[in-house]
């Protein structure tokens, strides 16, 4: 029980962490007008793509806009961008509003609506570099990143990244139905703990006395994790990398043999699933390698860039499973989304949040649990009626879109129904 407690509030404060680096990001572009012109110039395609296909010339475009080759779906359409940016403000909701995890939902979502799973992680991975790359002076003047820290866990991360992607692109070759059987089988792992972590806090924050003292659940950033960050600095196994060094007398120093392993599990991540891997770098460097948050914040940014850009291009965008367009509707969605989702924290309480995070991730969970008999059906794993397997794929979609679809209608309306509140005063919770 011990231990999947501590997992939980590893895997929380990582969804966290990486929740306000999305919202720092959006922050960071759209308080510049240079950033919202460049996606102004990166959407262009998109809607180049919108008006081929009203004219019915959509045959012409590239398969990394959607045409009739792309892996799917099998051509570009306006109403699969519509849904993309749908997707992405449905995501930029529960980033801003919970605080945590909205990324995770992408790739089910995507998966959901007929994109193939790879095409599922190699597009939400290049909408993830899209994003970074234009925030990546954050904490640059702050002097918060580590390059020593950062260089070492990429060659982990590189190392990571490809046996992700490789996994994915061999599995795919051998049978697509397989590719997206094995994506979904690792969200159903991931949403699984996660979402049970997160309602059994949640159940036990409504019946305890102070239940509002952390509005988002789990411990605070600075709740240590024994004494696992002391044993592995007091290994000296040449070279050390030497980090914190502003912020303790002489600084620390860490073998570079745990960075690189920590890159590796960080970039293997990114490469299976998606969601930049930034979810696992914070708790891993916060708690496992003993890095101070400060540290951590910059340098996580600063790697991940590199990252997800290496990803998403060796591993997905030169093979073809990048739907460009897809990204382009998710980064503008989710932009908006994470700003009205952190808004409405101010007018909601924070046990509520934690109930709607708790069913959102549950909520992706059952989506890719129960479209798994249908595709191990399809390949004969198991014996199961074709109308059963499409019927509990349906019964998994929408129950997914139902709560994804009511948070962010429920969302929308706190916002509009509290405008004046949120122009004029400061709540208190």
């Amino acid at each position: 029980m011990n231990f999947f407690r501590q997992w939980g509030q590893f895997l929380i404060m990582g969804a966290k962490a990486h929740a306000r680096w999305e919202l720092a990001v959006s922050d960071t572009i759209l308080n510049s007008r240079k950033r919202l012109l460049l996606i102004g110039l990166l959407t262009i395609p998109a809607i180049l793509g919108t008006i081929a296909f009203a004219a019915e010339i959509g045959e012409v475009l590239p398969d990394l806009l959607g045409g009739k080759k792309a892996y799917s779906p099998a051509f570009y359409s306006t109403g699969i961008f519509i849904v993309s940016i749908l997707i992405g403000i449905g995501a930029g909701l529960i980033t801003g509003c919970i605080g945590a995890g909205g990324g995770f939902i992408i790739a089910p979502a995507l998966m959901s609506a007929g994109i193939k799973g790879i095409l599922a992680v190699g597009t939400d991975l290049f909408h993830i570099f899209a994003k970074a790359i234009m925030g990546s002076v954050i904490h640059r003047k702050l002097g918060n990143i580590s390059v020593a820290l950062a260089l070492v866990f990429l060659i982990g991360a590189i190392v990571g990244a490809t046996a992700g992607g490789l996994i994915n692109r061999v599995l795919y070759e051998i049978n697509p139905v397989l590719s997206d059987a094995f994506i979904s089988t690792v969200y159903s792992f991931m949403l699984g703990f996660l979402g049970l972590y997160a309602m059994i806090d949640f159940l036990r924050a409504r019946k305890s006395i102070d239940a509002s003292a952390d509005a988002h659940g789990g411990k605070t950033e600075g709740a240590g994790m024994g004494n696992l960050p002391k044993k592995l600095q007091a290994l000296k196994i040449a070279p050390m990398i030497t980090f914190d060094a502003g912020l303790t007398p002489g600084g620390r120093s860490i073998s570079w043999v745990f960075l690189v392993l920590s890159g590796v599990l960080v970039g293997f991540a990114a490469g299976i699933m998606g969601v930049g891997g930034g979810f696992l770098t914070f708790p891993i460097f916060v708690y496992v390698l003993g890095v101070s948050s400060m540290t951590t914040v910059g340098t996580d940014i600063f790697q991940i860039i590199f990252t997800a850009g290496y990803a998403s291009i060796s591993q997905y965008a030169i093979y073809g499973f990048i739907f460009y367009t897809l990204a382009m509707g998710m980064l503008l969605g989710s932009l908006f989304g994470i700003q009205i989702g952190a808004m409405v924290t101010k007018v909601v309480p924070g046990i509520t949040i934690r109930g709607f995070y708790a069913m959102a991730v549950l909520a992706g969970f059952v989506n890719r649990i129960f479209s798994l008999p249908s595709k191990l059906g399809a390949m004969e794993i198991i014996p199961l009626p074709i109308k059963v397997g499409a019927f509990l794929d349906a019964v998994g979609i929408w129950a997914f879109f139902i709560v994804i679809g009511g948070f962010s209608v429920w969302v929308i309306g706190t916002f509009l129904k509290n405008l004046r509140v949120l122009k004029g005063q400061e709540v208190h919770r």
